[in-house]
């Protein structure tokens, strides 16, 4: 019932917004000549979008801005966006500029120009609106990766308690409350920040009461109201089990954990890439299970590491083996859902390496290969803090436990002295040799001795430290275009090169002493004029010699009209970097800005004028 709930709530709404979208064609082509003035302006995109009240603006060949209607979605399509224009539109060149949000906060903007009977000899001045603030980015981002981190320690400590059944969850409750109220404020920023982040205005524009409601009405913030609804009846949970832990049975304390854990993943599935796109059911499906596993997982690392500083070795040789399983469980389904993930958002295996989904994507990956290390030590530990449940089962002649202590005092003999000494340590005597068994380490020495618990605690730190890392990258690939869709798009742009060009040398210098650590981006404008241009970009090192790096990104903006960036998007071409579909819409000194990055950490960027004839 609350699942549904939440999706009334979710999926009720207007102007679905979706998924980072691409621009996939448009009507009017861009560039293109028409003879009788066009009735719209339609925009297809490759995912679902959401509309601004200035989404369109369009200005005629006199430089005036052209009236138009309300924009919509085109035949009730939520890829699509359209405008209507005047019934009656002069002679000469036109510009569009656009802005649509997509459902993951990202504004995605940008310009194209078409003409109605004939092309003007100057197209006319444009305004993209206000630039993106960096601030209200940076606090949104902020609030994104903070709510991350909340929603995985709150959903893995309460499963901790509920699935692991520690003997004191004293300990548990701290972590608990920051959880839940880092969640709660972190979401009210999000919800807050998001209409002037879609605007591109500062953080003050937050508090416009008008703003808030055209947020309310579509589908991402609607997924923040549901978070909050849905924290709210968590904390009412967590209070009326906290004061009838006596009475309440476990199955029905899980089955209500669960509606609730997956209500509240299901406010991230139903506003990010999973809403939008191929396969939506499945994909939904998919990422509220990730969600789910990555906080049973990762908050319940920090569950285990409050509890083995906390408990009793006694308590530890049931609460650790269980925190074992489930692990391996919560792992598994990571698994099976990361590699569906990346199947839809990724499209092809060449995109792994020529992307930055798939970039992001390998990074991801490689922490999560190294949390996956760090886990298998962590299990070697967590084998000798169990090894007293099977010598239990065994009976044992009444003097072989005698040096470490045979009488009811044994486990603490054992652990006050018996465990620091030479041969009895369960260290010393890891599982595996012959003598381990029914050696020195009997019973209860796995548990007590403080040696393994310690280096179990230093593990699982480490553990907890990697997920907050493998967390950051999830946060930045939420927000990153999917490789699937932008290939789609690519295949919709426009190739071939025209015979002017315009070179521009972009000397760079990142600091560092190799190769290519410094040197020159030899890049090609062509035909450096009005609409549809070619981009090439070839990187020399110091030595003068060709050099291969991981990344050339190319932007063009034209401040005296804000207009931009408007980013190249040059793709590696084995050797040089280029594109054959940049648009640039106005002529005057636009700035390029040539960004160079040499190895995962060292970059450098570098601007040029640039002048774009009519």
């Amino acid at each position: 019932m609350l699942l549904g709930a939440v999706l009334v709530l979710l999926l009720a709404g207007a102007a679905p917004a979706s998924a980072h979208a691409a621009l996939r064609s448009t009507d009017p082509d861009d560039g293109s000549l028409v003879r009788q003035a066009p009735r719209h302006v339609t925009l297809t995109f490759t995912e679902s979008v959401g509309l601004l009240d200035d989404s369109f603006r369009v200005f005629g060949p006199d430089q005036r801005r052209v009236h138009t209607g309300e924009a919509t979605h085109a035949d009730g399509r939520s890829d699509t966006a359209r405008v209507g224009l005047p019934g009656k539109l002069a002679e000469g060149t036109y510009t569009v500029a656009w802005r649509v949000v997509s459902a993951d906060s990202h504004p995605v903007s940008g310009a194209f120009s078409f003409s109605v009977g004939k092309r003007s000899a100057t197209t006319g001045q444009i305004d993209t609106g206000p630039a993106e603030d960096p601030l209200t980015r940076g606090l949104y981002d902020a609030a994104r990766y903070l709510a991350y981190l909340a929603a995985a320690l709150l959903v893995g400590t309460v499963a901790f308690a509920l699935l692991c059944r520690p003997a004191h969850t004293a300990p548990l409750r701290r972590p608990l409350v920051a959880a839940w109220w880092t969640l709660l404020g972190s979401t009210a920023v999000l919800l807050l920040l998001r209409a002037p982040y879609e605007a591109g205005t500062g953080p003050a524009a937050a508090f416009d009461a008008s703003a808030l409601g055209r947020t309310l009405a579509g589908r991402p913030g609607l997924a923040l109201l549901a978070r909050l609804l849905v924290l709210l009846l968590t904390a009412a949970f967590l209070l009326w089990l906290s004061r009838r832990r006596d009475t309440v049975k476990r199955p029905v304390a899980l089955a209500i954990g669960t509606a609730l854990a997956a209500a509240l993943a299901l406010t991230w599935a139903a506003a990010e890439h999973a809403s939008a796109g191929i396969q939506v059911p499945a994909a939904m499906t998919s990422s509220v299970a990730h969600l789910l596993a990555t906080g049973v997982w990762l908050g319940g690392l920090v569950a285990l590491l409050l509890t083995l500083r906390r408990s009793s070795g006694e308590d530890l040789v049931e609460v650790v083996p269980r925190f074992s399983r489930i692990a391996f469980a919560s792992v598994t389904v990571l698994a099976v859902t990361g590699l569906y993930q990346s199947w839809r958002g990724l499209g092809s295996l060449s995109a792994l390496s020529g992307t930055s989904y798939g970039r992001l994507l390998l990074a991801k990956l490689a922490g999560v290969a190294v949390l996956l290390l760090v886990a298998g030590y962590s299990r070697r530990w967590t084998a000798r803090i169990a090894a007293p449940a099977a010598p239990a089962r065994v009976a044992v002649p009444a003097p072989v436990p005698q040096p470490v202590g045979a009488s009811a005092g044994g486990r603490e003999a054992a652990e006050g002295s018996g465990a620091g000494e030479p041969g009895t340590s369960a260290e010393a005597e890891p599982p595996g040799e012959p003598e381990s068994p029914d050696g020195p380490a009997g019973p209860g020495a796995g548990s007590a001795d403080p040696g393994i618990r310690r280096r179990l605690r230093r593990s699982v730190l480490v553990e907890v430290a990697v997920a907050a890392v493998v967390l950051m990258i999830t946060t930045v690939l939420t927000g990153t275009l999917p490789s699937r869709a932008e290939a789609e798009a690519a295949q919709q742009a426009p190739v071939g090169a025209l015979p002017p060009t315009t070179e521009i040398t972009v000397p760079f210098d990142t600091g560092t002493d190799s190769v290519t650590g410094s040197g020159k981006v030899l890049v090609t404008l062509d035909p450096a004029r009005v609409g549809e241009n070619g981009v090439q970009a070839v990187v020399y090192g110091s030595d003068m010699g060709l050099v291969a790096v991981p990344e050339v990104r190319i932007t063009f903006t034209l401040p005296s009209r804000e207009v931009g960036p408007i980013d190249a998007e040059l793709a590696d071409r084995g050797g040089y970097w280029s594109t054959n579909s940049v648009n640039l819409p106005l002529a005057g000194d636009w700035t390029m800005k040539t960004t160079v990055r040499v190895s995962d950490v060292d970059q450098v960027s570098v601007e040029r004028r640039v002048r774009v004839e009519p």
